[in-house]
């Protein structure tokens, strides 16, 4: 596949630049519990990277939990308040975030979360988040309708940067399957980096597979190479 020379990094967040995925995977598999229903693989993937209304309603109805989606929610975001105050930072990310912001490389954030949950989790790594020129929330951004795999944020948080770029200027870096959805429907090239879980499949889209943002290489796509 032909890389393209882009000018902007659009990341996304949860298990991209913060270890949170396996936390929310404890925190909806208890849920399940409750009920008596399992939180499988397949569920498990249907959900990765979607905002917060949309993983209450797809893990109520897949698992046919006996509560309604609002109710999921309420316990959900209680418990993401509980077990989210310090996630760690994913291999390679403050590496590669501070490497484009040294360089002057516009960066942000596309992230499902929404606002307050995305505080909570970079509360205690403000040293890189205020790298960013600017973080898109998807679950409480007025101006994204719809939540990845829409492109909707993406095209929201290209258009933020002063230059206003093109999408087919803007890189993407993702984990999840949804999100590699979103960007390419945005016109985008999306690098992933997915978790062992997400099989074969679901990585064809992607543009660039990699085990880890260490493995990154800026220059394949004319950035500044690291030093």
């Amino acid at each position: 596949m032909m890389l393209k020379k882009v000018t902007h990094v659009i990341f996304d967040m949860d298990g991209l630049l913060i270890e949170s995925e396996s936390v929310y995977e404890k925190i909806v598999k208890d849920i399940a519990a409750v009920y008596g229903k399992e939180y499988t693989r397949d569920v498990r993937l249907k959900v990765l990277g979607t905002p917060e209304e949309d993983t209450a309603r797809i893990a109520v109805t897949e698992m046919g939990l006996p509560i309604s989606p609002e109710e999921f929610l309420i316990i959900f975001k209680e418990k993401v308040h509980e077990e989210l105050q310090n996630p760690v930072l994913m291999p390679g990310a403050k590496e590669l975030v501070r490497h484009f912001y040294k360089n002057e490389i516009p960066i942000a954030v596309a992230t499902s979360s929404a606002q307050d949950a995305m505080e909570l989790k970079t509360k205690n790594h403000q040293d890189i988040f205020k790298l960013f020129q600017h973080i898109v929330c998807g679950s409480t951004d007025p101006e994204v309708k719809n939540g990845k795999p829409a492109p909707d944020i993406f095209l929201a948080c290209a258009s933020r940067f002063p230059d206003k770029p093109h999408p087919s200027q803007c890189l993407v870096l993702e984990d999840a399957p949804n999100g590699v959805r979103g960007a390419i429907a945005a016109g985008m090239q999306a690098v992933m980096v997915p978790s062992s879980e997400v099989g074969k499949e679901l990585r064809k889209q992607a543009t660039l597979v990699l085990q880890s943002l260490n493995d990154f290489k800026p220059e394949l796509f004319g950035l500044p190479a690291r030093e």
